[in-house]
């Protein structure tokens, strides 16, 4: 059934190249939010492009305008709308196409101001209709009447739909898709569905695929990865011990697991596969037991902390990355101390800092205690402030070091030079010739610079 579905698109795909004929036609796509976002658009790439349009990163010369949404901050909407007041004039103009999908579209009063303020745009998808915008665009071309493609039920997982990568080197795929959490602060269970893992067997020709294609990297994304259940028996830690068979492949990572869902398989899995990074990211969101008891994270600060020791003790030479939000409803003085106590302990490689922003639909919108914004700036510039003092202490023990870098392209600072990143996600710019592009190579770090570090290849 799912596949006669895909197979369907892909006719309304000639069909729009039928219309188009052959005219020299151009698409601009602008993708916010997280990686499983920026998955989702290459999808969508490769739907436009099969369609026989080219893509143009100038707004004045575009066809057609896809705007991919996130709705995990409040800015992203301020962006939207943003976007949206500048594109209308240049839809007259051109006899554009405007179409707008991701997890913002799920969210009905976002439907209801799109209708009542933004009547000109086209089309309105959501995250389990995004394999139809070939069928969506074909109805606009044909009729040009307004098209709300939105479903409130957990979708699908469609294969074999078009991807065109943003790069010829890493790739992300996506391994699961929705989330059974529930974070308090987190909208994004509500509109991207339950949890939906893809079969192994699906995930392993995608990646074998992109090996012989010449890719070196593969990033495995979920909203929740070591919650993937592929079939019985078969969890994360399997996977992970498939995907390290793959040849070719020389790194992988993975992004987002929960700690509450670590479980010992995994751990050893990542220290018996060589070629899984050292580098976890394992989001703390709060250092505080009570603050994270209210955004429903089902651990407290110790069993964090706990779990942190037991990887470092199986894999000694592990860094973590987490997320961190400051400013959660109810967050006293001596809540915010335990994030800082963790961050202390832990002395996190990088940290993703957020201000908490409150989300329509989500228990947090609805508790009492919000935090004033100036409290949560200040908090927030205190987390970094001694962040910014790890990072510094931390960059000095990459020096002497060899880390296996796959070189990623010019440093966008200077033409001379090329750029990569370690095992940890630090940058990392070499001298080096464009052939090494797409390689991976030994590199000496020679010294740091806090938001880089210069190698030279050995």
């Amino acid at each position: 059934m799912l596949d006669k579905i895909v197979e369907e698109q892909k006719q309304y795909l000639n069909k729009v190249r039928k219309i188009n004929n052959n005219k020299k036609l151009y698409y601009n796509i602008i993708t916010m939010g997280c990686q499983l976002n920026e998955n989702d658009s290459e999808k969508l790439s490769g739907m436009l492009e099969g369609m026989g349009y080219i893509r143009t990163e100038s707004l004045e010369k575009a066809n057609i305008y896809v705007i991919n949404t996130c709705c995990v901050r409040e800015n992203a909407e301020e962006k939207l709308f943003g976007k949206l007041g500048e594109l209308k004039k240049l839809k007259k103009q051109n006899d554009s196409i405007i179409a707008i999908g991701g997890c913002m579209m799920q969210e009905r009063h976002i439907q209801d101001k799109l209708k009542q303020s933004y009547p000109y745009v086209d089309i309105i998808f959501g995250t389990h209709t995004l394999h139809k915008l070939p069928e969506d665009i074909y109805k606009i071309l044909e009729t040009r009447k307004a098209i709300k493609d939105v479903i409130d039920i957990d979708g699908e997982i469609y294969e074999g739909l078009p991807i065109k990568r943003n790069s010829n080197k890493s790739a992300s795929v996506t391994i699961m898709y929705g989330c059974n959490n529930f974070c308090s602060y987190c909208i994004v269970p509500y509109v991207r569905g339950r949890e939906r893992s893809r079969t192994p067997e699906n995930i392993l020709e995608e990646i074998k695929d992109l090996a012989k294609e010449g890719y070196k990297e593969v990033t495995l994304l979920g909203q929740n990865v070591n919650s993937y259940k592929g079939k019985e028996n078969y969890g994360f830690a399997e996977l992970l011990r498939d995907v390290q068979k793959i040849e070719g492949i020389e790194i992988i990572k993975f992004i987002s697991p929960h700690p509450k869902d670590f479980t010992d398989d995994v751990i050893l899995a990542i220290k018996e596969c060589s070629k899984v990074s050292r580098l976890i990211h394992l989001p703390l969101q709060s250092g505080s037991t009570e603050i994270l008891k209210n955004m429903n994270r089902k651990y407290t600060k110790e069993q964090y902390l706990e779990l942190a020791e037991k990887i470092r003790k199986e894999i000694p030479e592990v860094l973590f990355s987490t997320d961190i939000i400051v400013g959660f409803p109810g967050e006293t003085e001596e809540d915010f101390e335990d994030t800082l106590d963790v961050v202390r302990k832990m002395n996190f490689e990088q940290i993703f800092m957020f201000i908490y922003s409150r989300r329509v639909g989500t228990p947090g919108d609805k508790m009492e205690n919000q935090i004033p914004e100036e409290i949560k700036h200040k908090r927030f510039d205190r987390l970094k402030e001694l962040f910014e003092k790890q990072v510094e202490e931390n960059n000095k023990k990459y020096i002497g070091k060899i880390e296996k870098i796959l070189v990623e392209g010019k440093s966008k600072t200077n033409e001379e030079m090329l750029t990569g990143r370690t095992n940890s996600n630090k940058v990392v710019v070499f001298e080096g010739t464009e052939e090494l592009i797409g390689n991976v190579v030994d590199i000496e770090i020679v010294s740091e610079h806090k938001w880089y570090l210069k190698g030279k290849i050995k």
